[in-house]
């Protein structure tokens, strides 16, 4: 078994800043290529503090701020424009970025990490995809995504 530090949200493993013990396999061939954990050693102490850190800074505070945030967000369609060939099919395909981006010109904030989207969204229409605002509240959010 191997013990690792996590620096990004693992579905299911947990959150940055957490030290969990994971088989060599997973770490070797998966958590630690695509940058999520890093191996723990006995001086990381000061690294997991500042993940930690620097994550309760990106949280929504508490969990009524949350759920008025998912109110809002599941109340309002954002709308992303991208090129698109013949029949709606997107050159390249709507990233988080993309969808955070969208949000934040609505004047409402969330972290890019946070949303999940369900299948790759490469045309044009309506989408749903859902962001973790808090460990207890998630949004539906409707993008509608259309050719420019």
């Amino acid at each position: 078994m191997a013990k690792l530090i996590l620096t990004h949200e693992v579905h299911r493993l947990g959150e940055p800043g957490d030290v969990v013990e994971v088989k060599d396999g997973y770490a070797r061939n998966y958590l630690i290529p695509r940058s999520l954990a890093t191996p723990w050693t006995k001086g990381a102490e000061a690294q997991i503090e500042a993940i930690r850190r620097a994550r309760k800074s990106r949280e929504i505070a508490n969990l009524d701020e949350a759920r008025a945030l998912r109110d809002t967000l599941q109340s309002k369609t954002f709308t992303i424009s991208a090129t698109a060939g013949k029949g709606g099919r997107l050159f390249g395909s709507i990233s988080t970025a993309d969808i955070a981006a969208a949000v934040e010109a609505e004047g409402l904030k969330i972290d890019r990490r946070k949303v999940q989207i369900p299948a790759p969204i490469k045309a044009t229409g309506t989408h749903n995809v859902i962001a973790r605002l808090h460990p207890e509240v998630d949004a539906k959010i409707k993008v509608v995504v259309s050719a420019s």
